[in-house]
């Protein structure tokens, strides 16, 4: 093939053009879900001052990974479905290749430091303001973008500089593993290296964040207040459970066994760009007071600012 100048054909989500449409439709629905939630979650810290906290705008970024990630390869494929078609140019791949990967490490990176973020507010509650103050909370996000974009420019490049043998790539959207199966050279050796360094990297995090919760669990009980530790597990929980759902989903999508079923693998694929971007805002707005009542306000000042709006319409 020829990488300047070719086409990649992607995995149609049905042979059947009618349940293309269905499909195509179901990921729109679900999309734009995704968008609302997020977009509404970051525009409740931005307009509440009382969010302008750490854990907070640690939230916000994730959201702004959640959009992130589900716009880079969704519309796409949305596209293919309603059009029926299955082609992606060789630029939209090295596109939707790097942005997907910076999103994902992005996502990995900033859950490892809320789980920090939450370690040392329950478990060094007299040191949080030193240690998480404004300076370190801007480092630590800056850190995290940069560092996903530089391990993006580093996996796509040695994705790309391979030739291949084969347009078609057996998954909806440019997934690595995919292209490196279509690969015709032996320096697809070494990407596979910086994608299992990749992996170890994610499932170190994991560790760090299932220990950190741990010792923050064994400190929660020891609260002696029954509503203090209600408190403390509501922060926790949802933030350990997103991670988990992602993590264990992705290794299963990135290290298939070779006889699994392409379906199966599909649905995997999906669970895990899907379903975490979806399911984040849902979380934690109903298991944060604060964020509720953000959320509230927002609500009912957008629905004065639009009753407000037809009544000067009227008058006029």
């Amino acid at each position: 093939m020829d990488n300047n100048t070719s086409m990649f054909l992607l995995l149609e989500l049905s042979n059947i053009p009618e349940f293309q449409i269905i499909y195509a439709s179901v990921f729109l629905i679900l999309y734009l879900i995704t968008l609302t939630g997020n977009f509404l979650i970051i525009s409740a810290i931005i307009f509440d001052s009382h969010l302008h906290r750490p854990m907070y705008i640690f939230l916000m970024n994730l959201a702004l990974q959640n959009i992130g990630s589900v716009s880079v390869i969704i519309p796409k494929s949305i596209f293919n479905s309603f059009m029926n078609k299955r082609q992606i140019s060789y630029s939209e791949c090295v596109t939707q290749v790097l942005l997907f990967l910076f999103f994902v490490d992005s996502d990995i990176s900033l859950l490892t430091i809320m789980a920090f973020d939450r370690y040392v507010a329950i478990c060094n509650p007299l040191q949080y303001e030193m240690i998480m103050n404004k300076k370190a909370c801007t480092q630590m996000v800056g850190s995290v973008w940069i560092a996903s974009l530089f391990n993006a420019v580093l996996n796509t490049t040695g994705t790309f500089l391979t030739p291949f043998c084969s347009n078609i790539i057996n998954q909806f959207y440019c997934e690595i593993p995919h292209l490196l199966k279509i690969a015709c050279s032996d320096l697809y050796i070494t990407e596979i290296g910086v994608v299992v360094f990749s992996i170890t990297l994610a499932f170190g995090c994991f560790v760090f964040i299932v220990v950190t919760y741990v010792e923050i669990f064994l400190a929660v009980l020891r609260i002696p207040s029954v509503q203090g530790r209600k408190k403390a597990f509501s922060t926790c929980l949802p933030h350990l459970i997103v991670f988990s759902i992602f993590l264990f989903t992705g290794c299963f999508a990135y290290l298939p066994p070779s006889n699994i079923p392409s379906s199966l693998n599909l649905a995997l694929t999906m669970i895990y760009t899907f379903v975490p971007p979806l399911l984040n805002p849902m979380i934690y707005s109903m298991r944060n007071k604060e964020l509720t009542v953000a959320l509230t306000k927002l609500f009912l000042s957008a629905c004065s600012s639009i009753e407000t709006y037809f009544n000067v319409s009227i008058s006029l």
